[in-house]
């Protein structure tokens, strides 16, 4: 029970007196005898003691109707349709009658009557005390001063869809009824002076239920809105009881004499009799002392508090229409009450310090987040002033994403507040609205107040719950000196660079850093081994190895990783091991293990591997003083070497390097650098390398035997057994000219000429036989060529008798027409058209004809050449050899071939140099 005495009072309310618009200045006047009173529709609906029925609309415009005979008792506008529900006599007695008006239809100027029917309860004549229509038109309900209530079910605008029937029965005079719906059911309240009682209309027998053993006078119960549950009042003198359908519900101690309850938009409207008045009327009075006061007072049963209370003379009645409150007064005056808004309420409450209240009375009128977080700003203000910090945190925190978090970060920097900047940061952190600078300002609270269960609590929030910059987090924590809540946030969060930085600067925990990086996806293991790679290779060699022979063959992560990608152990992940060398620099015992292990899984490796697995065995080669050992490490290089997997510019270099005999001779073999491998081994002065890399690459370079000549003609050793085994092989295959192999032996004191001697006499042997045979063949040709000279002459002078009697082509005895050739050679005439290319050539001789002719256009073409052969005399060291060549080819003779002139006639005038045409063209020179 709430006494309304510690309610605060306000007033939120001003209140006027109407004014008529059309006398300006005075008071507006009601009519005169008001008996009934409603309102609804956008007008307010009075009843009169002669039977009229007034309107009144929002600019005080007044029209009326006759409604009955005799007076109104009763009115019931509905909020949702535009139906009147009226009860009044339209003759003496009891005898009261029910009138539906259709206020939107007219009839004769007047709204329309649908129906029309006795109030009576049985047939016992009563007078109505109270009336209540749904909204859905399905029900009305009339109660009567003897105790019995009537209710109508169907349409109550007709007669023929409704039917009446007597619900309740009593002996108390019934003050109060109203239909309450949620959802499908139905229920009906009914209140007399003794008891409460509720009907559920859903159901087909109607059951009754008792809610409470005492009632109320008449207009003393009304009917909450839907935002309070729609809760049957009942206002008795000494409290205001709320009721469900069930139960009875909150109770408010507001005692003095009721005269009339009304509830709208939240508020409870009480009119009590004021305490100085005498007079008490009884029920059912409408009449009043002249004398008689009346308080109204305005209810917020929400927020506990009163809007508005002052006192009136006589009212009538409170009717809420067009957002305020009306107030009627038995002088025929009208009052209206308009409610002050909400930033003007919220003003006076700032002003008392009534935060609380202007809080709720925010949330009451649903104001705006925006107006909500400014009143939790000013409280917040408040209470910091005061020196509540505990209580301003938590109203600063009601204002986070509204409110500028700098805001309130300014004011509690102090150290003594820590704890509450804490709790705000924690909110901020909670909303997801915190930044980098919060998340960093919140650890470095958690850090100085050494809380290691809140910070714990922070970084160990399920993944839905993370609301912080997670990267910041581990920032703050690793400076703080939290290094295993750091590692905890970075490896939870899958931040692996930080975990992996933290774990080996900070705690210098190598193995468990390699360990993580095993479980991790391939290119991520990958980059973060090439970048930790030396670290851990300079604390855990031989684990990192390990891991690093499966990271470039086939890498697959560890099994107890959590989340990992399945597709990621389908595919073959290999990295370049080539990339990973440099990790290495320091631990070459380790690195040779891993280039074996590369090449032996991974034949197909880069050639820096094997570069680098060269140079590693050549070293070890180098530095090893056991025959039997270095034997192996030889023959385990030159395999390498064999391979061909090697880059030949850096392995040959290597080689040199570390003086590896066999690997260079063997890559100078392999690039067929013949000179370099006879420079090597002039270089060692081993003369009988020389001699026989002279045998073995000597037709490839011919070069080589006449630089193996001039290498021993320049030693003073005696060389006499190497320079006759060289000057026979250049002899054997005329190598070079003589002269040039005396002036090259001329330098070498101990080369005497005994050493020449034998070559000299042989070139000289020989010399001497290509001049004989040179003779013999000049003879031969002088004898050809005398020859041809008699047979020119002879056709010239003589008649040529062909004595062919077969054809030369197909073999067969020739018969005339037939071809005849001056070269001897007869042919059937078609034999002659198949195959001859030519008319004027013979079929046979042609091909060799063609070989001579080709030849003397060569000759002609090269005779132009004098550029080439100044260049190329120019250019020789034997010019006399070039010229000898020249004039072998012709260049110098001039030749003179006789053709037929353009245009001449074949005639017997011209048979000598047809003659001559004919030998030239069908003579083959014998060469």
């Amino acid at each position: 029970m709430a006494a309304f005495l510690q309610w605060r009072r306000f007033v939120f309310f001003d209140r006027e007196t109407v004014k008529d618009p059309i006398e300006n200045g005075k008071n507006f006047i009601l009519p005169n005898g008001i008996s009934a009173c409603d309102s609804g529709r956008g007008h307010i609906v009075l009843g009169d003691m002669e039977g009229q029925i007034w309107f009144l609309t929002r600019s005080l415009q007044l029209s009326s109707f006759q409604a009955y005979k005799l007076r109104v008792t009763h009115l019931f506008q509905l909020k949702q349709h535009s139906i009147l529900v009226s009860v009044g006599q339209d003759e003496h007695g009891i005898n009261p009658l029910v009138k539906v008006w259709n206020t939107d239809k007219r009839d004769s100027g007047s709204p329309l009557c649908t129906r029309i029917f006795p109030a009576i309860p049985g047939n016992k004549p009563t007078e109505v005390s109270c009336l209540s229509v749904h909204e859905n038109l399905n029900f009305m309900a009339i109660g009567f001063t003897d105790g019995s209530v009537v209710l109508t079910k169907g349409d109550i605008t007709r007669d023929r869809h409704s039917k009446t029937l007597t619900l309740h029965e009593g002996n108390s005079p019934v003050t109060g009824l109203a239909f309450r719906q949620a959802g499908k059911v139905t229920h009906l309240f009914v209140v007399n002076l003794e008891k409460v009682q509720c009907y559920t209309l859903s159901v087909k027998e109607y059951p009754r239920l008792e809610l409470d053993t005492h009632g109320c006078a008449l207009r003393c119960s009304a009917l909450t809105d839907p935002s309070q549950d729609s809760q049957f009042i009942v206002a008795g003198n000494e409290c205001v009881y709320l009721y469900q359908p069930d139960e009875r519900g909150p109770c408010f101690a507001f005692d003095g004499h009721k005269i009339l309850v009304h509830w709208h938009r939240g508020y409870l409207l009480l009119l009590t009799q004021d305490s100085k008045s005498p007079n008490k009327p009884g029920f059912g009075s409408k009449e009043t002392s002249p004398t008689e006061k009346h308080v109204l007072t305005i209810y917020d049963l929400d927020n506990k508090f009163i809007a508005y209370s002052a006192a009136f003379d006589d009212i009538i009645d409170v009717l809420a229409e067009w957002g305020s409150f009306y107030i009627l007064t038995r002088d025929g005056k009208m009052f209206v009450l308009q409610e002050k808004d909400t930033q003007t309420k919220l003003e006076m409450l700032f002003k008392k310090n009534l935060f609380v209240m202007a809080i709720n009375l925010a949330k009451s009128q649903h104001l705006d987040k925006d107006g909500l977080s400014e009143i939790f700003r000013q409280y917040g203000d408040h209470l910091y002033v005061k020196g509540d910090h505990d209580g301003a945190i938590q109203q600063y925190i009601r204002t986070i994403g509204k409110l500028e978090p700098s805001y309130v970060i300014r004011k509690f920097l102090d150290a003594q507040r820590i704890h509450n900047l804490t709790a705000y940061l924690q909110a901020l952190h909670r909303q997801s609205l915190a930044n980098a600078d919060h998340t960093t300002l919140l650890l470095n609270c958690y850090t100085k107040l050494k809380d290691s269960s809140k910070l714990e609590e922070f970084i160990k929030s399920s993944e839905s719950e993370v609301h912080f910059d997670v990267e910041i987090a581990i920032k703050v924590l690793r400076q703080a000196g939290y290094h295993s809540h750091a590692v905890f946030l970075a490896e939870k969060h899958a931040h692996h660079e930080w975990y992996l930085k933290i774990q080996l600067e900070d705690l210098k925990n190598y193995q468990e850093a390699l360990r993580y990086i095993g479980r991790l996806p391939f290119e991520q293991a990958e980059t973060n081994m090439k970048h930790y790679g030396k670290t851990l290779m300079h604390h855990v060699p031989e684990s990192t190895t390990v891991l690093l022979k499966k990271l470039c063959t086939d890498y697959q992560p560890s099994q107890d990783l959590a989340d990992h990608d399945s597709l990621d152990r389908l595919a073959v992940n290999k990295a370049n091991s080539e990339e990973f060398i440099p990790i290495f620099a320091n631990n070459p015992r380790e690195l040779h293990a891993f280039l074996e292990h590369m090449i032996k899984v991974e034949p197909f490796s880069p050639q820096g591997v094997y570069d680098t697995l060269l140079e590693l065995r050549l070293q070890d080669w180098a530095h090893e003083q056991d025959p039997e050992k270095k034997e192996v490490l030889q023959r385990a290089a030159l395999s390498l070497l064999r391979s061909d997997n090697t880059v030949f510019d850096k392995a040959l270099v290597l080689c040199q390097m570390h003086s590896f005999k066999e690997g260079v001779l063997y890559l100078y073999e392999k690039g067929k650098l013949y000179q370099q491998i006879m420079h090597y081994h002039m270089q060692n002065e081993e003369y009988s390398k020389v001699v026989e890399a002279c045998k073995h690459y000597g037709n490839q370079e011919v070069c080589l035997w006449e630089q193996a000549l001039g290498y021993f003609a320049r030693k003073e050793e005696d060389c006499k057994a190497y320079i006759s085994e060289v000057l026979q092989h250049i002899d054997l295959n005329n190598l070079m000219p003589p002269l040039l192999v005396v002036q090259t032996l001329a330098h070498n004191s101990t080369a005497t000429l005994s050493v020449i001697k034998d070559y000299l006499i042989n070139k000289l042997q020989r010399e001497s036989q290509q001049i004989e045979e040179d003779e013999r063949k000049i003879r031969q040709y002088r004898e050809e060529t005398a020859n041809l000279r008699s047979e020119i002459q002879e056709l010239r002078t003589s008649a040529k008798i062909f004595q062919k009697t077969k054809c030369t082509m197909c073999n067969s005895p020739l018969e005339l027409p037939s071809v005849h050739f001056l070269c001897g050679h007869s042919f059937h005439q078609h034999c002659f058209e198949s195959y001859a290319e030519s008319e004027a050539e013979c079929p046979t001789c042609t091909p060799e004809n063609r070989k001579v002719m080709d030849m003397l256009r060569a000759q002609d073409q090269k005779r132009d050449l004098h550029d080439h052969f100044n260049r190329q005399l120019r250019g020789s060291n034997d010019g006399f050899s070039v010229v000898a060549d020249y004039f072998g080819r012709g260049v110098f003779n001039k030749l003179t071939l006789i053709t037929d002139p353009p245009g001449a006639k074949a005639g017997p005038g011209s048979l000598e140099a047809d003659l001559q045409r004919d030998l030239l063209i069908h003579t083959k020179r014998n060469v």
